[in-house]
């Protein structure tokens, strides 16, 4: 991975530089800081609808309006000998930033100590609250050495600053950090976000979202994967158990058929509520990415559900798995009877279609057990490569098809988003099942 994480998670911090004493969990750095190479050499988009797309379903602000990025350069670092120095405030999502550094540290001797903090938080009417993800980075000649991290955190007035205070080690600064003007160059991008209650949300402005896609893919994944092995785990000992298996089927086919249509459906406000309680977490950077994710798969199934063939336009008809629910209006309906589903769903809940690749996945590190290998062979299915060419593919992106390096990081782009927004939709409709049974 290129690149060095910081090693502290980041603090908060007072007007004195002493650590208030609560944490956020500490992000992973990204794997290159690519956001404004990319913007400036106006990288053409090849991402799949509802990931590009910055629509909103209440027409507030976008999520591309709600980033930013900004660079400081600190000329003569070597002879600063305040105790603390600040950037020039710089405005994102409406609100105004800056960065704070202590050269010598902040209660970390030998390290550089640095936060972004509210630029005008003294100034601000009672109640504010600014909720941000952010990445600051000190730049490095060798690209591969540069240091960087980035959180989550929501800013208000005893929490108006946050980052990290042994940033990096004062010592390794003369190892390519500071030019020959010794210089010191510090890149920060700052990511406003406007969560709701009631249903997933766009998050992230699509380019901070495919650098956090390289580096969190894989968090993601864990967390859908442990949601959705809990509920086949429910659903095959419920079946299994032949006495409460039979009794159920008893229940259910005792009832007239207008009654068990009527339990077959639930008003989708009531379920994705609980879904965005159960997936976003203020204090883990990957909740942003598993909303996102969760967001555009729900997209991908209203799409699916008004389509005239009953496909989504996301994905080739070869590579849908057969829907377990579509929306109706307001409505989550199941598409066939429930002990269907629920026999399908603990059976074989995600039906691995790429039939022609490799069967054997033991390198994915998706832990052992019957299930595993069946997410496993999911996610393949959606990616169409094996463990050995992803891994291949995660150090020599092009050595797999010959492409050219461009080709490939927009293959590489839209493989890793139609992953994601078909892991969304799975995982909404194993969500929506288990709650409608419940």
């Amino acid at each position: 991975m290129a690149g060095i994480v910081s090693e502290e998670a980041g603090v908060g911090r007072s007007t004195e530089g002493i650590s208030s004493g609560q944490r956020c969990q500490s992000g992973e750095a990204l794997a290159e800081w690519r956001s404004s190479e990319q913007v400036e050499n106006g990288t053409p988009s090849t991402s799949p609808p509802y990931w590009d797309t910055d629509d909103d379903d209440d027409g507030g602000p976008k999520p591309s309006e709600l980033y930013g990025k900004y660079t400081w350069k600190i000329e003569k670092f070597p002879q600063i000998n305040k105790r603390e120095l600040r950037s020039n405030a710089f405005e994102v999502g409406g609100y105004k930033w800056y960065i704070l550094i202590y050269p010598q540290g902040c209660d970390a001797r030998n390290h550089l100590s640095l936060f972004l903090c509210v630029a005008n938080h003294d100034k601000l009417l009672p109640g504010w609250s600014h909720f941000a993800q952010f990445t600051v980075a000190v730049v490095n000649k060798d690209a591969k050495k540069s240091k960087y991290s980035d959180t989550l955190h929501r800013f208000w007035k005893k929490e108006h600053d946050w980052g990290w205070k042994k940033f990096m080690v004062l010592s390794k600064l003369p190892d390519g950090f500071l030019d020959a003007a010794d210089t010191l160059i510090i890149k920060a991008q700052v990511q406003v976000i406007r969560e709701k209650a009631d249903r997933p949300f766009h998050c992230l402005d699509c380019v901070y979202r495919r650098e956090l896609v390289r580096v969190y893919l894989t968090n993601a994944e864990q967390i859908c994967q442990r949601f959705v092995e809990e509920r086949w785990g429910k659903l095959g000992k419920l079946i299994e158990d032949k006495n409460r298996w039979s009794s159920f089927c008893g229940f259910w086919l005792g009832m007239d058929q207008n009654t068990r249509r009527h339990m077959s459906r639930e008003k989708t406000d009531v379920i994705l509520e609980v879904v965005v309680k159960h997936f976003f977490i203020e204090k883990e950077v990957t909740s942003t990415l598993v909303m996102d994710s969760l967001y555009s798969g729900l997209k991908a199934l209203e799409g699916q559900s008004k389509s005239k063939k009953g496909r989504a336009k996301l994905l080739d008809a070869e590579e849908m798995p057969a829907p377990i629910v579509r929306v109706e209006k307001d409505m989550f309906v199941l598409v066939d009877d429930v002990l269907l589903l629920l026999e399908r769903a603990a059976i074989e809940p995600l039906p691995p279609k790429d039939e022609k690749g490799p069967q054997n996945r033991t390198k994915v590190g998706w832990g052992t057990g019957y299930h595993s290998l069946k997410f496993e062979s999911f996610l393949n299915s959606v990616l169409l490569i094996d463990s050995e060419e992803l891994e291949m593919l995660a150090v020599f992106p092009c050595l797999m098809d010959g492409s050219s390096g461009e080709d490939c990081n927009k293959d590489s782009i839209e493989r890793d988003e139609r992953r994601l927004t078909e892991l969304g939709r799975r995982t909404v409709e194993i969500f929506v099942l288990a709650h409608i049974f419940k």
